[in-house]
């Protein structure tokens, strides 16, 4: 076994946390890691041994180490019950590594943490971190992030609204609707019914040939059930949940991989098979900006669905293509120094997407072990992918075919049209 480093508190959990020993671990949280402030060490909880924790134990974990994001608290566990429950709500300050090696790993070169005050928490989510170091933000320069932030806004608006125009548009001529807004009304009732979000919805609306009858869109469909994953459980993950299903993804590879932070690209038609970012963990604003909408090398994740194989970068600063494009000097402002992407293939070898791996210091980082569960992770995205569309997707689209308003129903080649934005594609 490794040695423990001076600098390291190991605290070791196990048997259960139920509701009533919340507040004890809470109390402990608080002493342990105020002791670390004045002799300077890290807290590290083994967590091998312990049953998945209540809801109240890990509300008190996240409280008492949301401050920490920026130098989250490793927690070691190969649990898969307690991985998973750490995936489906990921606290901004704790770090889930399979073993204490993995765990030590993360904190060599990195100094001591030298605050422990819980407040104020940052407002950060699950799903998208603080950013790490690396980023380009400056002491003293809020006003020109908020201006960037408010800019990065405004681009994925616009991303996102020439679609749903475009859906509206084909809706309106489909259907005879009243108006734009009749036509939202339409989409947005499907995307609730169904759980579907609605720009994803209105790129089916764009993509999809025109309904086959008036009475089903597909007539004939047959419904299939949720798949079989090897890595994810429909018993654990609500399988129809788009918004967790590709969060859970995210957080599964950075804990299978030891990863510092992670990308899930899934190509849309609606974009010409464009590679969009739909899901991350650890990613800087500016980052997320430059590869959410990713057409081409040399961005790792279109080389990796390009050449349907998994592409590996050992060091960005080293790799002078790379290093000099707008998405290399994007990962190294984010902190990224290696990268790993592997394309999520069919059984027919088309790519439906990528999920990209960073990892803050140069060179390889992943065991063979671990390059094959990455592998079988991104097979389980590629079914889990292909079941959801053909299934969840084709409902929302049977729903909102099914409630129109009135009776009168015409069927006409859409003839708008499209406003500025991606091109509608040949279907």
């Amino acid at each position: 076994m490794r040695s423990l480093p001076q600098h390291v508190l190991l605290l070791c959990l196990s048997g259960r946390l139920d509701t009533a020993d919340a507040a004890g671990l809470a109390h402990d949280l608080d002493r342990y890691l105020q002791q670390n402030v004045a002799t300077h060490r890290r807290l590290v909880l083994d967590m091998t041994d312990l049953a998945p924790p209540s809801t109240a134990a890990l509300h008190a974990l996240d409280e008492r180490t949301r401050h920490l994001a920026n130098a989250p608290v490793p927690i070691i566990t190969n649990t898969p019950e307690v991985r998973q429950v750490f995936a489906r709500t990921p606290p901004p300050g704790l770090r889930v590594h399979p073993t204490l090696a993995a765990a030590l790993d993360t904190l060599h070169g990195h100094p001591p943490v030298r605050t422990a005050s819980p407040t104020p928490a940052p407002t950060a989510t699950p799903a998208d971190p603080p950013p790490r170091k690396g980023t380009d933000q400056e002491p003293g320069e809020e006003p020109r992030d908020e201006l960037q932030n408010e800019l990065y806004g405004m681009r994925a608006k616009s991303r996102t609204s020439a679609v749903i125009g475009i859906a509206q548009g084909i809706l309106l001529d489909r259907y005879g609707l009243t108006g734009p807004p009749a036509a939202f009304a339409l989409l947005r009732k499907a995307s609730q019914q169904h759980n579907v979000p609605i720009r994803i919805l209105a790129s089916a609306v764009v993509t999809a040939p025109a309904p086959a009858s008036d009475t089903a869109w597909f007539p004939g469909r047959l419904h299939t059930p949720p798949p079989h994953l090897d890595l994810l459980s429909p018993a654990e993950t609500h399988l129809g949940d788009r918004h967790q299903v590709l969060r859970t993804f995210v957080f599964e590879a950075i804990t299978l991989c030891d990863a510092n932070a992670a990308e899930l690209h899934l190509t849309n038609r609606a974009f010409d098979d464009a590679l969009v970012l739909e899901a991350h963990a650890g990613l800087t604003p500016a980052y997320r900006d430059r590869l959410a909408l990713v057409t081409g090398p040399p961005a790792l994740c279109a080389l990796a669905c390009a050449d349907a194989r998994a592409h590996f970068v050992p060091d960005i600063a080293a790799d002078s293509h790379l290093a000099a494009s707008a998405e290399g000097r994007a990962a190294l402002a984010a902190g990224t120094r290696a990268l790993y992407a592997v394309p999520a293939l069919t059984d027919a070898g088309d790519c439906i997407g990528t999920i990209t791996l960073h990892q803050a210091q140069p060179d390889a980082w992943m065991t063979h072990a671990q390059q094959t569960a990455f592998q079988t992770l991104t097979t389980d995205l590629a079914v889990w992918h292909s079941w959801y569309r053909r299934t969840v997707i084709l409902d929302a689209l049977e729903h909102l075919h099914a409630h129109v308003p009135g009776a009168a129903l015409t069927y006409s080649a859409p003839s708008i049209h499209p406003p500025p934005g991606p091109p509608r594609p040949h279907v």
